[in-house]
């Protein structure tokens, strides 16, 4: 225990405290400037890329589900997946019962990464990717992401508006992507399928998200664009390109509000505004809403249907009870209707007069005891009554003897007609008897 405390002292002496994370750190040869540590160099049998023992010591197989639409599609092109796969030894398998595609590992297969890629194969071919771009998937240059946007946004509608906003008009926007990153994107219902190099993934991975939490494609296309550009220049490849890159801040911009609370605010201003007119004229303004005096408290709670009950004593009641109740209010009702109704039906009985001055305007809703309370104007009812009385009746006997003397001119102008017409037919009659003599 000693030796290796007096070993910690004598390095902390030596480095000051601080380990010396150099210190076992050897020179690489190998490993030089040139050397792209990004690239993905392919497996090559004839190249001396093999197994240790020459093959895989165990089985990997990979499934994966397809919705039923799929069904026709797959059935079409899975001669052409299997040919594929083949050429690196790799077992398919098309479960049509199940509904699910398997991929799994042979004792000729040497590729040992190759699996992971058949895996992706078949998951891009069960999110609606052509087989043959689907299939590209194999080489070494490509590599796919599925990106899941179904529970970024709670809200079904803004969810839908933001997927459409990613696609843009006819496309335009996912191909501005697709050019720019080089890589082949596919919206799909709750997700979106990415297939090219590492670069560009990333890249359509944090478009993808930022539209996601409302921030619009546009912008991060036109970043995009500028980068693009930059990476042409040799000179600026060590130097930061913040300078360049345009930096866009939220702002809170107002909606627009729709076309009813302007209509309505509209109205509020012109009667305000004609209120203000008819104050000024001396009246007070009947549009002007009185100030209503400040109160921290909420106002007083509604009583609801069971307070209502409660204090009515209804709430204690059976089934029974309220029924007979509620029928006996309803007896109760209609009767007061009938006699109004027999009070109305009265009341054209009742002479104008009776009813008062305002029995045109309104004597449909006096009663016809009305008549009975002007005891003291009752020998005035009665003369205006009997005045009435002898106008209609003069009025009659004029209206009768306009009818007479119609009558008695109408019957003299048929006879004066009837004497007429035997005239003529006496002289018809004369004239044809002068003709036969002839």
């Amino acid at each position: 225990m000693e030796s290796s405390s007096n070993i910690i002292d004598s390095r902390s002496d030596k480095n000051g405290g601080k380990k010396n994370h150099n210190k076992y750190r050897r020179d690489k040869p190998w490993d030089t400037a040139d050397i792209n540590h990004w690239e993905v160099a392919a497996w090559d049998e004839n190249d001396g890329d093999a197994l240790p023992g020459g093959r895989l010591l165990e089985e990997s197989s990979f499934a994966t589900l397809f919705p039923k639409y799929r069904e026709k599609y797959l059935r079409e092109v899975w001669p052409l997946v299997t040919r594929s796969l083949d050429k690196y030894k790799i077992a398919c398998e098309l479960n049509l019962v199940e509904g699910s595609m398997t991929v799994r590992t042979t004792r000729k297969t040497s590729d040992p990464y190759v699996i992971l890629k058949a895996r992706d194969l078949i998951k891009l071919l069960a999110r609606s990717i052509p087989a043959p771009q689907a299939l590209k998937v194999l080489n070494d240059d490509y590599h796919c992401d599925i990106i899941k946007i179904g529970g970024l946004v709670r809200n079904k509608e803004r969810f839908v508006k933001r997927r459409q906003r990613l696609i843009g008009p006819d496309g335009a926007t996912l191909k501005a992507l697709e050019l720019l990153t080089q890589c082949y994107i596919l919206v799909q219902g709750n997700t979106v399928s990415v297939m090219g190099t590492h670069k560009g993934i990333k890249k359509v991975r944090t478009v993808v998200m930022e539209c996601m939490k409302n921030i619009h494609p546009v912008y991060n296309i036109k970043r995009l664009m500028i980068m693009k550009e930059l990476e042409k220049d040799p000179k600026l490849k060590d130097e930061s390109w913040e300078r360049f890159l345009p930096t866009f801040k939220k702002k809170n911009v107002q909606r627009r509000k729709p076309r009813q609370l302007i209509e309505e605010k509209q109205k509020m201003a012109a009667a305000a505004s004609s209120g203000a007119t008819s104050f000024g004229e001396g009246g007070k303004g009947a549009g002007t809403k009185k100030k209503k005096s400040y109160t921290p408290f909420p106002p007083a709670q509604l009583p609801s249907k069971i307070d209502k009950q409660l204090d009515s004593g209804e709430y204690f009641l059976s089934e029974r009870e309220r029924k007979s109740k509620k029928l006996a209010e309803k007896q109760i009702a209609s009767k007061e209707k009938s006699e109004e109704k027999r009070k109305a039906r009265e009341r054209e009985f009742v002479h104008p007069s009776l009813l008062g001055e305002d029995s045109g305007d309104g004597a449909s809703g006096k009663s016809a005891e009305a008549a009975e309370e002007k005891g003291g104007d009752a020998s005035k009812a009665n003369v205006s009554a009997t005045e009435d009385v002898e106008r209609l009746a003069n009025k009659f006997a004029k209206s009768g003897n306009k009818r007479k003397s119609e009558e008695s001119k109408a019957e003299d102008e048929d006879a004066s007609d009837f004497v007429a017409d035997l005239e003529k037919k006496k002289s018809k009659k004369e004239k044809k008897k002068k003709k036969e003599k002839r």
